[in-house]
């Protein structure tokens, strides 16, 4: 093992004197023997090649086995290649000694070792190489037709002279075609693996093509050049060994180029046509025996795999051209989808043509897929998209964004035409759908755009089409152009959207409480959670500001979580200072029916240690609009952990004593809007009245809301309402003063009397 920068060094020193001592070797042999008296095939002459041979032979041997421990990776390949060089030379040596004593006629013994040599050689070029890249059936296939044809090309220049030569045939021809053959082949495995880039391509990849085709040339020539089958000397047939070896164990003493795998370079398709046309060339050719049967080996094997290799390219077309069609077809409907819609306006818009695109919401698709299952959606969607292209000419294309979300690109940019075009489609959308023994009554959100400058993008005016869109969906008109005056308030609300994610983020948002009293003790019983948000730059900001966003951004399920976060730390800190009352918060209910936020809340009142039932989750009545059932099942759940359950707002909604009756409900809020005229309104005292005997006869709390002096107040107390909440008990307050005021309520109600008792204003 060589250690060291001076070793190094030194061993590259003697390394580059053995390179150089090589070639000198070789051309002061080649002066030496033709300065020699007498005939080539005389003792002196053959005596002084054997020696020239044994003292290149050995210079080389040096070499690789310096160079070998040089490099431990391909330290194998190396003693491969310098085994299969000795094996030669002694191969070579006992041919030439014999023939100093006698004629030697072919094949010798001594060929044997030459033959056993290919081994070796071979061996090299198999581990000498780097990883194998990613390849595919085409890649193989092309490098077999290069190689086949490059092997076919050289094995006819190289072997059709030897057919002559040994017409006989028999094991003498075999000999002859097989020494060439080997060094043709080894080129070619040369020339694969250059092809497949697990060699890199390099003077030094090169020199081994020409040195493994040098030999062939050579062995080529001398087996020919023997008259009567007897081996004869020729100076200029072992100058061509000598340089071919030279080239082969220079190259792979060279130091190999990076080893970073590079992408294969498929070859040029005139490559491929040239070599398919040599093949056919050959086959054409007259070439008999046992040498035309090689050379025509190779030509078929060169036509099969270019055969091969045209059925695998006609495949992978028509593989990607239906890939292409399926990358602009929606799977389900059939129609273009998105990319395609994208494509097509772009490539108008390029043209300067006009165009105008409209975009369609199926407005209560999400009841149809939740009630009658994905199945009928999947048809419904077929169904109105065949509706929507019936309506429309040739020229429009409508295809399916995603989910019920469809499109149509229109050649007209008439806002006028395009608004008219679009009502006929939501006529057909709205027709009566049957299906399944249903009759589905369906209806639309069209939003229109047309451009109108020459700077517009495909996604500009979809943005602006889903702007317009939403706006008609908020509005219930059903068709809304697209206004520029909209894409500013659309701007703003993206913009909110956005700060909020970063709010939630940031830890922004914080939970205010508004208390709630018993109206007969005025102890305080519960604190209802209201979220605010510590904006950086608008201050506090209250839910009014933001919820909408919220839920335009599906931010609803993060600010729910974190709103739940802070309430359960707040709840849990209360009961450990000794305070008694309920914590209230409210979930809309989109939160409340989704699978995601109740296993989080357990077990987060888990981790906190809080009973469960110091908390109340507050909904509205909404809430059982949309899936009654799944309602029931989320309700009995939060009840069997434990958990209170409010319906807030009661009275402004479905109101059925039916869900009452049947729900685990534990408290009513009778809404604001009841509270606040009770004082001048009969009727409102009445719904009050009516409102507190069913929920004393349901063993339900009921809670008014919105009691903002004292009068209301002092009406609420005769008319059976168990708990008041508003701004004449106080107004809502962070967490932190929650504590003092709690202690300061409780020191007021001892020593001032009910009926003058009111809150902070």
């Amino acid at each position: 093992m060589v250690h060291g920068p001076w070793n190094r060094r030194r061993l590259s020193t003697r390394t580059s004197w053995l390179a150089a001592s090589s070639w000198l070797i070789l051309a002061v042999g080649a002066v030496t023997t033709l300065a020699l008296p007498g005939p080539p095939d005389g003792v002196p002459v053959r005596t002084a090649l054997v020696v020239t041979l044994a003292v290149f032979f050995a210079s080389l041997l040096g070499r690789l086995v310096l160079v070998a421990p040089r490099d431990p990776r391909r330290r194998g390949a190396l003693l491969f290649l310098a085994g299969a060089v000795a094996l030669w030379a002694l191969g070579s040596a006992s041919v030439s000694a014999a023939m100093t004593v006698g004629v030697v006629t072919f094949p010798a013994p001594g060929e044997i070792l030459c033959l056993a040599s290919y081994l070796g050689m071979a061996a090299f070029l198999l581990l000498d190489v780097r990883r194998l890249p990613a390849t595919t059936v085409a890649i193989w296939l092309e490098a077999a037709v290069v190689c086949g044809a490059a092997v076919c090309l050289a094995a006819f220049a190289v072997l059709t002279p030897l057919a002559g030569r040994f017409a006989e045939g028999g094991v003498a021809l075999l000999l002859a075609v097989l020494f060439p053959l080997i060094n043709l082949l080894l080129a070619g495995i040369t020339l694969a693996q250059l092809s497949l880039r697990v060699r890199v391509p390099s003077r030094s990849a090169a020199a081994l093509v020409v040195g493994f085709v040098g030999l062939a040339v050579a062995d080529s020539n001398f087996i020919v050049s023997s008259s009567g089958g007897r081996y004869s000397s020729s100076i200029g047939l072992d100058a061509i060994w000598g340089v071919s070896f030279a080239a082969i164990v220079g190259a792979a003493c060279a130091r190999p180029p990076s080893d970073a795998v590079g992408p294969i370079q498929r070859p040029h398709g005139v490559v491929l046509v040239v070599g398919v046309g040599l093949a056919v060339v050959v086959l054409v050719l007259d070439l008999t025996g046992f040498v035309g049967l090689v050379i025509k080996g190779f030509a078929l094997l060169t036509l099969l795999s270019a055969g091969a290799l045209l059925v695998r390219a006609l495949q992978e077309a028509r593989g990607a051209a239906e890939a292409m069609r399926l990358s602009l077809t929606d799977e389900l409907t059939g129609l273009p989808n998105r990319r395609a819609l994208m494509t097509a306006s772009d490539e108008e818009l390029r043209q300067g043509r006009p165009v105008g695109i409209m975009l369609l919401d199926i407005d209560g698709f999400k009841d149809v897929n939740d009630s009658l299952g994905h199945a009928v959606g999947d048809d419904v969607l077929i169904s109105i998209g065949r509706r929507i292209r019936a309506v429309l000419d040739a020229k429009s294309m409508v295809a399916r964004l995603g989910g019920d979300e469809f499109a149509v690109l229109s050649s007209d940019d008439d806002a006028l035409g395009l608004f008219e075009t679009a009502c006929e489609i939501r006529s057909a959308v709205r027709a009566p759908l049957r299906v399944e023994g249903i009759d589905l009554s369906l209806d639309a959100s069209i939003g229109i755009t047309a451009c109108d400058t020459e700077q517009a993008t495909s996604a500009d005016l979809l943005r602006r089409a889903d702007i317009a869109m939403y706006e008609a969906k908020a509005s219930r008109v059903g068709v809304l152009l697209f206004d520029s005056s909209q894409d500013g308030f659309a701007r703003r609300r993206l913009q909110r959207g956005d700060e909020l994610r970063r709010g939630i983020m940031a830890d922004e948002l914080v939970v205010w409480y508004q208390p709630q009293i018993d109206a007969r003790t005025r102890q305080v019983v519960a604190m209802e959670a209201l979220v605010r948000w510590s904006h950086p730059t608008e201050g506090l900001l209250s839910p009014i500001a933001f919820l909408t966003d919220a839920r335009r951004s599906g931010l609803m399920p993060a600010l729910t979580e974190v709103v739940m976060l802070q309430v359960i730390a707040d709840a849990r800190r209360w009961a450990t200072a000794g305070f008694e009352f309920r914590v209230a918060m409210n979930w809309a209910p989109a939160e409340l029916m989704s699978d995601q936020l109740l296993p989080k809340l357990f077990e987060m009142l888990d981790r906190a240690d809080l009973p469960a039932d110091r908390l109340v989750v507050e909904v509205t009545e909404d809430s059982f609009l949309s899936d009654p059932e799944r309602a029931r099942m989320v309700l009995h759940e939060l009840r069997a952990h434990g958990l209170q359950v409010s319906i807030d707002d009661y009275g402004t909604g479905f109101s059925s004593l039916a869900y009452l009756r049947d729900l685990p409900v534990q408290e009513l809020k009778m809404d604001r809007s009841f509270i606040s005229d009770i004082a001048t309104d009969e009727r409102s005292q009445m719904i009050v009245r009516t409102t507190t005997q069913m929920a004393r006869a349901l063993g339900l709390r009921l809670v008014a809301e919105g009691v903002e002096d004292q009068q209301a107040a002092a009406l609420l107390l005769p008319l059976g309402v168990d708990v008041l909440q508003g701004y004449h008990i106080s107004r809502p307050m962070p967490a932190q003063a929650v504590d003092p005021w709690v202690r300061d309520w409780a020191l007021r109600t001892a020593i001032v009397p009910q009926a003058r008792l009111g809150g902070d204003r």
